[in-house]
């Protein structure tokens, strides 16, 4: 696991300062946010695998209080120096001890996007990772997830995502998959105009199932889990590469 994270490490930290231009902050995040909790002045968020800020940024414009973590010290700094805001705190945390560090019932609204659950290489992790949502939440409060469907990936044989591209760099991204297990090699190949020189990382993923996610919710206590296929909250078919989550603390 230490090989894993070490390796998560300087993957993320060689590309922390183009991290936005490769995710730039999209408005239908935050309007899938405000679609389940309203108005976000005065309410507290807890942003986890923040990244370099973009969407704690992006819910302090709007009033929002938000907690914004993170195990990148290169994509903290980048938050720091570039999206820092009265209402924003910045810490160096992992996703598995927000219990411990945040205590019960402290936040409005617990967000993990981009993808950043599956970084757990074990199904058990995700779970415990659940139960400290819960923990966090405050009573009748959500859970905002974002990741990839999996099932689909798997299904499909899809060993590309799309390739993510602006006037400033390209952003390839490959999967190779580990015969007989949902474990796959993650590789990128990032392009930066401005230079011509090419940034290439790889790291392992675990492409957890939609059925397994959901079991493992309920079994830490997060209710009301829906599906979607974006965050427009279109139907979920099972045939699309996007998945996005919610529940609720009942």
């Amino acid at each position: 696991m230490l090989r894993v994270e070490n390796e998560q490490d300087r993957f993320y930290g060689s590309i922390a300062k183009y991290y936005a231009e490769i995710f730039p902050l999209k408005s239908e995040q935050i309007s899938f946010i405000e679609s389940e909790s309203g108005d976000l002045k005065g309410r507290n968020f807890l942003d986890i695998g923040c990244g370099s800020g973009e969407l704690a940024f992006g819910l302090a414009h709007k009033g929002a209080f938000v907690t914004a973590i993170d195990l990148n010290d290169a994509l903290l700094a980048e938050a720091k120096n570039n999206r820092s805001h009265e209402k924003i705190t910045y810490r160096k945390a992992n996703m598995l001890h927000i219990a411990r560090l945040f205590g019960r019932s402290k936040f409005d609204g617990v967000i993990c996007f981009g993808n950043t659950l599956v970084h757990l290489m074990n199904p058990m992790q995700m779970r415990d990772f659940f139960s400290g949502v819960l923990t966090v939440l405050k009573p009748d409060a959500a859970f905002f997830l974002q990741l990839l469907n999996y099932d689909f990936i798997f299904r499909e044989k899809i060993d590309s995502l799309p390739i993510i591209e602006n006037e400033k760099v390209r952003f390839e991204r490959k999967y190779r998959f580990a015969s007989g297990t949902r474990e796959i090699r993650f590789t990128t190949k990032l392009l930066l105009k401005f230079s011509g020189e090419v940034i290439e990382n790889e790291t392992d993923l675990l492409g957890i199932g939609t059925n397994d996610l959901q079991q493992l919710m309920d079994i830490a206590g997060l209710k009301n889990i829906r599906l979607f296929a974006d965050f427009q909250k279109s139907p979920y078919t099972g045939m699309h590469t996007p998945l996005v989550i919610l529940s609720n603390k009942i």
